[in-house]
């Protein structure tokens, strides 16, 4: 169904009624409502939160397969073309807010909370406590009250240095990789994507190795104070980011084996790169300050 067309392409299209949101939000509810359940002690939650995410994933699968082929088939003009651009743009604005939260809670930790724990009031209840943060004091990460068992920071060598390589490197074949699809080379565009998503691939492996190394090794823990917290929580949804900016890239990529995307019109493709360059930017930040400072 469109409005008035030009040409083979519609003006504006738009799509036929869709099963598609209300399924997705079947499955979400049992995704949320399981996962609810199994934390709080009721061992069925669990299948209940496995079926929703089954669920939720095919239909997913199903909803973006029929948006394809709407674009393939030739529905999607220009005033489409602006949308997507404007939702994706918003879409990564929502993300750049969503870490600048985890960003100024580290900021303050450090500048305001830390700091005022070391006042006068608290120096009679603990005298042992030293209100530096971590990364800045030898021996400053046990708890005098018991809460919080010794642990180690996380310094920048050389798993988060490597990681860091691994994602600018990626940055590069992903441009090399664009310039060639609208130099017309698809070959050439098809190989550096391969590439990309094995850099992903890898960083991911390695940030797991160095979650094992921190829980193993260095005692240091979800439950390790405002340090552990903010480490987990900030580098924990960046790999999550990663992981989803590298299955978009691998549907771009196979998609680019079936033929998809022109020189001219390549949204998806562009979509999926300003995603993976925003992740490449958090990571910087995340390098600086929690690894360095």
């Amino acid at each position: 169904m469109s409005s008035t067309t030009h040409g083979t392409t519609p003006y504006y299209f738009v799509p036929n009624p869709s099963r598609h949101p209300v399924l997705a939000a079947f499955g979400l509810l049992c995704v949320f409502f399981g996962a609810g359940q199994w934390i709080n002690g009721s061992d069925w939650g669990k299948y209940l939160l496995a079926f929703g995410m089954v669920w939720f994933l095919g239909v997913l699968y199903q909803w973006f397969g029929e948006a394809v082929r709407e674009s393939e088939g030739g529905q999607y003009g220009h005033k489409i073309d602006l949308s997507y651009r404007w939702s994706m743009s918003w879409f990564i604005f929502s993300e750049v807010m969503f870490f600048g939260a985890f960003f100024t809670a580290l900021w303050w930790a450090r500048a305001h909370a830390v700091p005022d724990l070391g006042n006068l009031g608290n120096a009679l209840l603990w005298p042992d406590f030293k209100a530096v943060w971590p990364s800045l004091a030898a021996g400053a990460t046990g708890s005098p009250a018991g809460t919080v068992e010794p642990f180690q920071t996380m310094g920048p060598f050389w798993l988060p240095t490597i990681n860091t390589a691994l994602l600018l490197s990626s940055g590069v074949t992903l441009t090399i990789a664009h310039h060639a699809l609208i130099g017309g080379n698809r070959g050439k565009t098809i190989a550096f994507m391969w590439l990309t998503v094995l850099l992903g691939i890898v960083f991911l492996c390695v940030q797991g190795y160095e979650y094992y190394h921190a829980y193993h090794e260095l005692n240091l823990k979800l439950t390790s104070g405002v340090y552990g917290s903010t480490f987990f929580m900030l580098t924990g949804f960046h790999g999550f980011h990663v992981l989803v900016g590298m299955l978009m890239l691998l549907f771009i990529t196979l998609r680019l084996q079936k033929g998809h995307f022109t020189a001219e019109r390549h949204f998806g493709f562009e979509g999926a790169a300003w995603y993976w360059h925003f992740v490449d930017v958090v990571w910087l930040g995340l390098y600086v300050l929690v690894y360095w400072l």
